[in-house]
């Protein structure tokens, strides 16, 4: 991995792990559906207007099924997954949840690009494995059904990130990162709209939800979705889908300092186990010949 390239994953990193703390202050008050709804609209309605000048429209017609099912599996589905789950749960602890998309993402490569499974991959996965175990079992408090429900929306978040990156390298290795973030909010934006009437809030949200709603949009949907296809073309599913070793680490940090979140030792001990694990599982250990 290059410097520059390196320094585009942190970038992706910090703002990812910002995406944490907005869900956490917009979602209870617009609620799940409402609240990526607009996330999307407002992303795709960006970038729109850039697509048709630059007559990449076409593109989008031409993969538009692809698109939809990419909107699906990256965006409508694990966005809302990820919203329901911070009204239970911390940013910390939801993102220390969705780091495991890499250790998702192993098994993805192996059953689906036959990849071959070696023995340091399956230790890793079973360490990244014990430190979800420990995350979720380690509490003061015993959890609820509500908690419970949260935590296993956002492991199927991750699961859902992980089928989708080999999924962008295949259908997508020709395509601009411009048209597929614009094709996949648009198409999340199309797919959540027969929802909304099930789901309205019941007052008016505050101007820091409204600001949260935006920040959601312009950040993590339109320059964090960009920068991601960006480094999945150049670098890769799996090297890119390491970007969720740092979130964790930010999404605490954001969530520490401006909605004083506790972190607890259970989050620190699960968090490392699982980076850890996903270290090894994806060979960040492994000697390199030269």
């Amino acid at each position: 991995m290059s410097l520059q390239n390196f320094l585009k994953l942190l970038l992706l990193a910090a703002i990812w792990g910002s995406s944490f703390l907005f869900t956490r202050i917009a979602a209870p008050e617009w609620g799940p559906i409402w609240l990526i709804e607009l996330r999307v609209l407002i992303a795709s309605l960006t970038l729109l207007p850039v697509v048709l000048k630059l007559d990449l429209w076409p593109q989008i017609q031409r993969h538009w099924r692809a698109l939809m099912l990419l909107g699906i599996l990256n965006a409508a589905l694990p966005f809302c997954l990820l919203a329901y789950a911070s009204l239970f749960l911390s940013a910390g602890f939801t993102a220390i949840l969705n780091a495991t998309t890499p250790l998702f993402g192993l098994w993805i490569v192996v059953l689906w690009l036959q990849e071959a499974l070696s023995g340091p991959r399956l230790i890793g996965f079973a360490i990244g494995f014990l430190g979800v175990v420990l995350l979720v079992g380690w509490q003061d408090i015993p959890l609820t059904l509500n908690q419970g429900i949260a935590i296993a929306a956002g492991l199927l978040a991750a699961l859902l990130y992980a089928i989708s990156a080999p999924y962008i390298q295949q259908q997508f290795a020709d395509v601009s990162a411009l048209v597929v973030t614009t094709g996949s909010q648009l198409s999340a934006a199309v797919i959540l709209v027969p929802l909304l009437p099930f789901s309205i809030p019941s007052q008016l949200p505050s101007p820091k939800a409204l600001l949260s709603v935006l920040a959601l949009a312009l950040l993590s949907s339109v320059l964090a979705q960009m920068l991601y296809y960006h480094l999945i073309k150049a670098m890769g599913p799996s090297k890119t889908l390491t970007v969720a070793y740092l979130i964790p680490l930010f999404a605490m940090l954001w969530g520490a300092l401006v909605l004083r979140e506790i972190v607890t030792i259970s989050m620190v001990i699960g968090c490392g186990l699982v980076l850890l694990g996903t270290a090894i599982a994806n060979d960040l250990f492994t000697p390199k010949n030269s």
